[in-house]
């Protein structure tokens, strides 16, 4: 038997990514489509299959000659596009001697194949498509053979009926040789027009699906949620016939424009991260920052920084799987309990044990997460460096917060050489180690009496006193002064820190990138709520303002004097 897969089209449903990538390439678990429907048709069979192509069509051509059966693959360019049925006719000196099957290239479905064409053999049919019920196409007027209305083969009536009673076209059909005696003379034509005047006739026919899994992956929506399902079941051991007996249920995001799902099954649970199609490095929509990190860098850092991070026992989720091309991550479930959720300034002694503890995880992060860590893996600046210093925390604040939020004018040329040297100060004295980079207590979760580190992807080298300064300045918690100085204290015997001058200077580089951090902070507080219309972040504002007052206004240092003038005005 011989196969025609229909993969020229230009997916206009999925732009712009298809100006980047043919559809017949999306992945699905990593593997493209085009390769799943190669699969379904050798496996009932097929010697020879055909594949159409017009559109990117070097990129197709490229797969076929890399395929392991690609001997059995022969592509056939269209210079001008032929549509559906126009594809077919270029083909009838090819696949008239027999009967053959014709797929769409972008549909993912589990139906055997064989049956279609056993189907289809059966009978004096021109043409057997396989049909079902999938109410948003519905548009086929279905009759059941021998008026039986349990039988699943039967006539096509028309392609008009309302989506209640009829029936959808999966994009699979049987065919007869004869088939070409019926087309028109056109070059380019449609196979569904084709069959509308032939309906009359009674030679065009259905095989009915009664379970089956299939999905018209040809919009971004139905590409990503077809997606997370094949990589959950994936990873929950379900062929696609259970897939609805996996739910998955979306929970609370973060200040990122990444999605995340829950899927469940039965006992077990897992964690989606979907951070949206990479097929390019482009930025977050909005985004002030021409060095903001674009998708598919921060999809590569987080699964190869977080595979490290596993692999040294560090407590990160474990990474199950993931498709690059649709952006989604799976993670071991580590429940909803964040260490905002737990800590309260109010009961002292209890928040400070559980914050020794996250110290204590964080130092093992820093130390044991550096060795061996590559810094090919990073997603923005291999180090936390001055640059990054300047441009992603200073003048982000500036652009971000005081322009873009306050509307107030942002004299950054004017206070360079200050944020220079608060830059030079926070790296002066850095303890060396990997720094997480947001080390907040939103991204720290408490599951089974542990401490675990999520989001972790702008992770690098880098010094701990940042992300200490992120831990306990944080404004999602609100530790009074005292405690933050009892827990530095901490954080310095954690790292046998014992002599005062080293001590010293350990604090000096805490104090400036406290500063840095809350400058970072504020920026994106006001990029947020600004630019991402997430409100939700304005109301932290207040008090990271605050905090940054206090600070400047306590550090004995005259080069601060016109920034901290400056920042006590707004």
């Amino acid at each position: 038997m011989k196969a025609l897969i229909l993969a020229a089209g230009f997916g206009t449903r999925l732009l712009p990514h298809t100006r980047i990538l043919p559809k017949p390439l999306f992945t699905i678990n990593n593997r493209p489509v085009l390769d799943m429907a190669v699969d379904r048709l050798l496996d009932c069979g097929c010697e020879e299959i055909f594949i159409n192509t017009h559109h990117l069509w070097d990129q197709i051509h490229d797969f076929i000659q890399s395929h392991p059966r690609g001997h059995c693959l022969k592509a056939v360019h269209e210079p001008e596009i032929l549509d559906t049925g126009g594809a077919m006719a270029n083909l009838k000196n090819d696949l008239a001697d027999d009967d053959f099957l014709v797929v769409n290239a972008d549909i993912v479905c589990d139906f055997d194949l064989k049956s279609l064409a056993a189907a289809h053999r059966s009978s004096d049919a021109l043409a057997t498509l396989l049909v079902h019920d999938c109410p948003r196409f519905n548009k086929l007027a279905f009759e059941p053979d021998s008026g039986s209305r349990k039988s699943n083969l039967g006539k096509i009536l028309h392609f008009e009926a309302p989506p209640e009673t009829g029936l959808a076209f999966t994009g699979i059909q049987a065919l007869s040789p004869e088939i070409f005696d019926h087309m028109p003379g056109e070059n380019a034509f449609s196979s569904i027009a084709l069959y509308k005047t032939l309906c009359a006739t009674g030679s065009i026919r259905a095989l009915k699906a009664e379970k089956l899994f299939w999905e018209d992956m040809g919009t971004p929506g139905a590409y990503m949620e077809t997606s997370r399902l094949f990589l959950a079941g994936q990873i929950l051991g379900l062929p696609p016939a259970r897939f609805n007996e996996i739910k998955i249920e979306p929970i609370a995001g973060d200040g990122s424009d990444r999605k995340w799902f829950r899927a469940s099954h039965c006992a077990e649970t897992l964690v989606i991260c979907d951070h949206g199609i990479c097929l390019e490095d482009s930025r977050e929509p909005g985004s002030p920052l021409s060095t903001q990190p674009g998708r598919l860098s921060q999809l590569r850092s987080y699964t190869s920084i977080g595979r490290h991070l596993n692999g040294k026992g560090i407590c990160v989720p474990r990474i199950l799987g993931h498709d690059t091309i649709s952006g989604q991550v799976a993670l071991a479930d580590l429940g909803s309990t964040h260490l905002a959720d737990l800590a309260d300034p109010g009961q002292r002694e209890k928040t400070t044990t559980l914050y020794r503890q996250v110290i204590d995880s964080l130092v093992r992060f820093s130390q044991e997460g550096l060795r061996e860590f590559d810094p090919a893996w990073t997603c923005q600046t291999r180090s936390y460096s001055k640059d990054l210093i300047l441009e992603m925390e200073c003048r982000y604040f500036m652009d971000a917060f005081v322009k873009h939020y306050l509307e107030h004018p942002a004299p950054w040329e004017e206070f360079k050489p200050v944020f220079s040297h608060i830059a030079d100060r926070a790296l002066a004295h850095g303890y060396a180690g990997l720094m997480h980079r947001d080390f907040q207590s939103r991204n720290i979760m408490i599951h089974q009496g542990d401490v675990w580190f999520i989001d972790f992807q702008s992770a690098r080298k880098g010094p701990i006193q940042y992300d200490l300064a992120s831990l306990l300045i944080d404004p999602y918690v609100k530790l009074p002064p005292d405690m933050q100085e009892e827990l530095l204290d901490h954080a310095m015997a954690r790292l046998d820190l014992a002599d005062p001058a080293e001590k010293n200077r350990f604090k000096e580089s805490y104090s400036y990138c406290c500063i840095t951090r809350n400058l970072q902070m504020l920026g994106a507080f006001g990029f947020l709520t600004r630019i991402k219309k997430k409100q939700k972040f304005e109301a932290y504002i207040p008090h990271a303002l605050a905090a940054l007052k206090q600070r400047l206004n306590k550090m004995e240092n005259s080069i601060l004097a016109p920034l901290a003038g400056f920042i006590n005005g707004l």
